[in-house]
């Protein structure tokens, strides 16, 4: 809660969030939480329990994406943490370029939003982690497409 408010003060706090989880679960709604966007040193070390309070809540499946700081973004984002975290700043911003082939930016299809190299596949490791540990019961369902109509010889048939 303390890295959202510093990080996203007007949004809504992490038990709302985590209700609305558990209030669709209770309705059959299958949800996917999404953790993003995973900041390293910042809310990297929260995945773990992230994942368990999901799962808990009635989540069926976790994702998750890297932080990328596109265009202006990336002035913001370095000016900000340099003042709200200046112990820490740079270290961040670095393991951010390590992510992201040096560059606080990376638009490589498959690669943007996972990162590359050794601290992205840390971040990948924890996720399988938490897959396997709070998850592992747990499918999300396939999507029923039988009463959409572009799949059942609709608007896709035009392309045929």
């Amino acid at each position: 809660e303390k890295t959202r408010q510093l990080l996203e003060p007007r949004t809504a706090t992490i038990s709302k969030r985590l209700e609305t989880v558990q209030l669709l679960s209770e309705h059959g709604v299958p949800v996917r939480v999404m953790l993003a966007p995973i900041i390293p040193g910042i809310n990297s070390h929260e995945i773990l329990p992230l994942a368990k309070a999901a799962s808990e809540a009635g989540a069926v499946a976790i994702s998750h994406t890297v932080v990328r700081l596109n265009g202006a973004i990336g002035e913001i984002f370095t000016d900000w943490i340099r003042k709200a975290m200046p112990d820490r700043a740079e270290k961040v911003l670095n393991q951010i370029k390590a992510w992201h082939g040096g560059s606080l930016n990376d638009s490589r299809w498959g690669d943007r939003m996972r990162g590359d190299g050794e601290f992205a596949d840390m971040i990948r490791s924890q996720m399988a982690l938490a897959r396997r540990r709070f998850f592992a019961n747990k499918h999300f369902p396939e999507l029923n497409t039988a009463l959409f109509q572009p799949y059942n010889g609709g608007q896709l048939r035009l392309f045929g």
